[in-house]
């Protein structure tokens, strides 16, 4: 076993027990093991990098998947692999990329599982042109208490392949994933910078230029008010044509403690802002970067997520509709902007039409917004107003990073949640499940 674990937001401030595995076939009897000796749901936990309660377990007891990371299959000449589910996407990528592969779709960091890529369905900078990583995924292999080794693929069980991309662990422990990965020519990344100054610039470079390049995404400043509302940075990107496949570098920089209080707040958070916007002097830059500071600028510092400080922080992530986007954005971030909080990187990104396969995949033809706030007991009365606002739009938060949305929302928001209980293992369960199903 390894010591207690906890969720990357570190709230709700729950340790969970670890029973590490090695081999496929310690998966069962470490399931059973807690579930007899608990009486509740175990879950399957990768690296721990969901925010809020989605990776804990009911039980408090998970099984630590990170000691099964082996590749099991590789086929450079099409990009296909199949590798075991606790493998990160950092070391699949240390062994594709230099074959000439990248992953079809990462989110912003390389430090997930493949299990957990599986069972939050992830999404990335490119979803208007590839979707979510469930889009990509062949097949898999799925432990359940029920029925044993389960095989499944949109041919294969397609109703257990469905409930369980998106699935949020629910549906058994995945033991190994087969996706398709899509061939790149170098390792460099060809980024267009342009700089906005309100919602409305944003949305007008947003319409223009999403459609000429395979990543977009933005940054902006959640404190700016007024005719400066929404302000912030526009990055377009694609891969380079050439440049070579180099491998970024380990992080060197790391923080070492936990600070008494968050370094996130009202003396910091502005300034940097201010300073972060106005880092760029000009409209527009061009320049061409390695892949980690352009997918992964937070994994550039190990440990994070300690400069919140001791109490933690949650992340409030939402996608609304086209249809009143704009108007409904722009109330959000006025609600986040005079409430005096919030993080120092705001994402803001439009999400495309490509279907996931997942039932219960966040992503949604829209406008999605996401960003951190130290945990504070002043977050529940913003959340409610968002939340409000999101809901009456037709619009959800993402599961992944969530740890207040009510019962209510959620069942509204994902409606097809009741055939992902039909189908749910009955010795898993996680305290984000429970919380919003039962």
């Amino acid at each position: 076993m390894r010591g207690p674990l906890l969720s990357w937001g570190r709230y709700p401030n729950i340790p969970q027990l670890a029973h590490s595995v090695q081999w496929p076939e310690e998966l069962a009897p470490a399931r059973d093991k807690i579930f007899s000796e608990t009486g509740e749901g175990a879950l399957a936990f990768g690296m721990g990098r969901s925010y809020g309660d989605s990776c804990l377990a009911q039980s408090d007891q998970v099984i630590a998947m990170s000691g099964m990371g082996r590749m099991l299959a590789a086929d450079w000449t099409r990009g296909v692999v199949k590798a075991q589910a606790g493998m990160t996407l950092d070391d699949l990528l240390r062994l594709a990329l230099p074959a000439g592969w990248f992953l079809p779709v990462t989110p912003g960091t390389r430090f997930v599982t493949l299990g957990g890529a599986v069972a939050n369905d992830v999404h990335g900078k490119n979803h208007h042109v590839r979707g979510t990583f469930g889009c990509h995924v062949r097949r898999f292999e799925l432990v359940r208490s029920d029925e044993g080794l389960v095989e499944c693929s949109p041919q294969q069980r397609p109703e257990l392949f469905a409930a369980t991309i998106g699935g949020l662990g629910m549906t058994g422990i995945v033991q190994s994933v087969e996706v398709q990965l899509q061939r790149v020519s170098s390792s460099l990344i060809d980024q267009r910078c342009i700089r906005f100054g309100n919602l409305d610039e944003f949305f007008a470079i947003s319409a223009e230029h999403d459609s000429q390049h395979e990543y977009a995404v933005s940054w902006i400043d959640c404190l700016a008010v007024g005719d400066k509302l929404g302000r912030g940075h526009y990055i377009a990107a694609d891969h380079a044509s050439e440049g070579g496949l180099e491998l970024a570098a380990n992080a060197k920089l790391s923080v070492p403690f936990d600070p008494p209080v968050s370094l996130v707040n009202s003396l910091t958070l502005k300034p940097f802002n201010s300073l972060y916007y106005h880092r760029q002097r000009v409209k527009e830059v061009c320049s061409r970067t390695s892949y980690a500071p352009f997918f992964y600028p937070l994994d550039s510092v190990q440990h994070w997520n300690r400069i919140y400080g001791r109490k933690g922080f949650q992340q409030y992530q939402c996608v609304v509709p086209h249809q009143d986007g704009r108007n409904l954005i722009r109330a959000i971030i006025d609600q986040i902007a005079h409430s005096g909080t919030g993080s120092f990187l705001a994402v803001l990104k439009q999400f495309g039409d490509v279907e996931s396969p997942g039932l219960l995949s966040f992503p949604m033809p829209g406008i999605t917004l996401a960003l951190d706030f130290p945990h504070s007991d002043k977050n529940s009365s913003l959340f409610q107003r968002l939340d409000a606002l999101v809901h009456e739009a037709g619009g959800r938060l993402y599961p992944a990073k969530d740890a207040h949305m009510s019962a209510a929302h959620f069942q509204q928001a994902y409606p097809a949640w009741q055939e992902v209980e039909a189908r749910r293992d009955p010795q898993l369960l996680s305290r984000f499940w429970k919380r919003v199903t039962q």
